[in-house]
């Protein structure tokens, strides 16, 4: 069931009711409830995948608890370990197995070895990257002691299936989730009204600007010799916008249905376009993965305590296994290691946290100096991003290639169209960039304005929203 889709539309108000009228009263029930119709809502993509979720809910809580009442370390890590193999086994059966066998099979055939690639017909689950994660998150902080293992088979069991942010996340660390099912939860009123603002602002950005944009940049990807240089250079801008508004756009309704049932989710996206250098960028972008990759791989790595080499090697690590999570193709890894080397120098120069408040903070407009770093790195972004884009390596090649040449100063041969509500978007989000998401309007104290903003933002998307499509991050 997508978010932007007439049957969700019918779903979450249905869920809503019985969830605060029905099942108000008891706290089990509503996690009962909650379980039930998170697997309902995952079980209609593909009914049979639902045994993974159970299965890797049902490792994880007896691992935690496990964990908890070993008394020898060695048996700690015993039990964290099967946690891991389990849930990284299943990423790698599903995600990789087939990446794997194929590059095998071509490493054979090129010293003159004949292997035919012995790879499954299976597709891969949606949302695996997403729970999987999430899963291992809290069995590695119970063995932190960061958490007290769950005592409560259905709260656990809600927590790694919560359907707003269960396929796409944001990836929700249990210290902060998993208590939130232990606790009663009443209607909050305003957290709720903020919650409805925060799905139509996600909505925006994924009916409007990201399924437009898909559009043309699909067109262009798809015919790219026959598109001017200028063309290209639209082809990429859009996609930066596609994935920004696809990814942020889920991730805001996922936060803001959460708000309506009394949770509170993580902030995943922080308006990353306005970043000053890719250090910012990553700091603001995706802020659950990246987080969970600080916190679980670069620190344990030894993050930057070491030497020069060892900061070196841990970051090349912490972004080529970024871009391998994403997906099992080299296009990915590319993608990495272009921001690995993008980070490179800032990190060595010791200036990746010079950057760590809101550009242009407490005022209308930003200085020439901050233009000219947004622009520096939003161009590095968008070049990083063909690679995620293109099918394969040589096609991503292509396409830079194709992007600097004379035809560079024609116009684009390419419908610039979704240019129109890419600027509304972040016309709104510099403004809106000190808040939680571009609706938090309660600083506008007249309220016919409040609302005409709005109904604004509902009529785009009821009038120029585009063909409904998937959201990509579901591909992961």
């Amino acid at each position: 069931m997508l978010f932007n889709s007439f049957e969700y539309l019918l779903f979450l108000p249905t869920v809503f009711i019985l969830y605060w009228f029905v099942f108000k009263k008891n706290l089990k029930l509503q996690n009962a409830f909650l379980l039930v119709i998170s697997y309902f809502f995952y079980g209609l993509w593909d009914w049979r995948f639902l045994s993974l979720i159970i299965f890797s809910s049902i490792v994880d809580f007896y691992c935690g608890k496990a964990i908890d009442s070993a008394s020898k370390q060695s048996s700690k890590k015993t039990w964290l370990t099967i946690s891991m193999l389990v849930n990284l086994g299943f990423l790698g059966v599903f995600k990789y197995y087939n990446f794997f066998a194929k590059e095998f099979a071509e490493a054979c055939s090129s010293f003159g070895f004949q292997v035919d690639a012995l790879t499954l017909d299976i597709i891969l689950p949606v949302g695996i990257s997403f729970y999987t994660f999430q899963t291992m998150s809290y069995t590695i902080d119970v063995y932190r002691e960061k958490l007290k293992p769950s005592k409560d088979i259905i709260a656990f069991f809600a927590f790694v299936s919560f359907f707003p942010q269960l396929v796409a996340g944001p990836i929700e660390r249990a210290t902060n989730l998993l208590p939130q099912f232990y606790t009663k939860r009443n209607f909050d009123y305003k957290k709720a009204v903020d919650g409805l603002r925060q799905i139509l602002w996600g909505l925006f950005k994924k009916i409007v600007v990201a399924d437009n944009c898909a559009e043309v940049v699909n067109h262009i990807f798809e015919n790219q010799a026959d598109i001017n240089a200028s063309g290209l250079f639209v082809g990429a801008i859009f996609f930066a916008f596609q994935i920004y508004g696809d990814f942020s756009g889920y991730s805001d309704i996922a936060i803001g249905t959460s708000r309506l049932f009394g949770f509170n989710l993580m902030q995943n996206f922080a308006f990353p376009y306005f970043s000053r250098d890719i250090a910012e960028f990553w700091r603001r972008w995706h802020i659950s993965l990246s987080t969970w990759f600080r916190d679980y791989v670069y620190i344990p790595l030894g993050g930057s305590r070491g030497g020069t080499w060892m900061k070196i090697r841990n970051t090349f690590i912490i972004f080529l296994v970024s871009g391998f999570w994403h997906g099992s193709n080299w296009t990915f890894l590319i993608w990495g290691l272009l921001n690995a080397i993008y980070f490179l120098p800032i990190m060595l120069l010791n200036r990746n946290r010079i950057n760590t408040d809101t550009v242009a903070q407490g005022k209308y407009i930003f200085s020439i100096k901050e233009f000219f770093q947004i622009s520096i790195t939003f161009f590095l972004t968008i070049i990083a991003w063909i690679f995620f884009r293109a099918t394969s390596v040589t096609e991503a090649v292509q396409y830079i290639g194709s992007m600097f040449n004379a035809s560079l100063f024609q116009f684009p041969n390419a419908d610039i169209k979704p240019f129109l509500y890419i600027l509304i978007l972040i016309t709104i989000e510099w403004f809106q960039r000190e808040k939680q998401h571009g609706l938090v309007l309660d600083h506008i104290k007249i309220a016919p304005i409040r609302w005409a903003i709005y109904a604004f933002i509902f009529c785009l998307i009821l009038f120029f929203g585009a063909k409904s499509e998937s959201f990509i991050y579901f591909q992961f």
